[in-house]
């Protein structure tokens, strides 16, 4: 199968899967997304949507979150780790939004990344998810993903996303990060990987990660 084939089994097979795309992260507004994707950084959806909830009783827009101390969000959500650089980052990034955005979030790249605590995933995850602009967030399961599928090289993120940017037709960007998102975490997992149970990597993955694979079954 070349390399056309095997993305057009990719965007079909998870279409069938996932015709509709439920969110990973809570959230009522670009706001609070943004909030919601900072802390969900070495820290699992799960726990962010547990854990947003009650920071938003508090404060849920930046005007009301400056009103808090750092050290008072930082005991907030101190479950999702990172706490002391988080809650810094959220107290910061909401000074910055009042200052210089009238208290609204950004709709560029370039003013989301100058935000403290904010990198570009969580920027291409807000300009996608908030705002509807194409982009491709790879999160450590797309990363994955496109290694097992040999459809990037593995290197590093930054390579995955221009692999991913260069394949995948732009109009779809933003449902099919996600696609394969769900998908690595159902059916292509890091730890506990059935190969059997993968039928993308099993029809179109890589010859090594399938030999190592079957390997580690035997």
């Amino acid at each position: 199968m070349n390399k056309e084939a095997r993305v057009t089994f990719v965007i079909n097979t998870l279409k069938e899967l996932y015709p509709t795309i439920p969110i990973p992260l809570d959230h009522k507004d670009p706001y609070t997304l943004l909030i919601a994707v900072l802390l969900s950084a070495q820290c699992t959806d799960v726990r962010v949507n547990q854990i947003t909830p009650l920071l938003f009783a508090k404060a849920d827009n930046p005007y009301d979150m400056i009103k808090m101390s750092v050290e008072e969000i930082k005991e907030i959500i101190r479950p999702c780790g990172l706490s002391p650089m988080k809650s810094k980052g959220i107290h910061g990034l909401s000074h910055i939004l009042i200052d210089k955005h009238d208290g609204k979030v950004p709709q560029s790249f370039e003013a989301l990344e100058e935000l403290p605590a904010v990198g570009h995933k969580t920027a291409s995850v807000v300009m996608s998810q908030a705002f509807g602009v194409p982009a491709f967030p790879v999160d450590t399961h797309i990363h994955r993903l496109m290694y097992r599928w040999n459809l990037s090289n593995g290197k590093n993120v930054a390579q995955t996303e221009k692999d991913a940017k260069r394949l995948f037709p732009r109009e779809i960007w933003n449902d099919l990060h996600l696609q394969i998102i769900w998908y690595g975490r159902e059916y292509s997992p890091a730890r506990g990987w059935n190969l059997e149970k993968d039928i993308i990597t099993r029809t179109i993955g890589k010859k090594s990660v399938i030999e190592e694979a079957t390997k580690k079954k035997i």
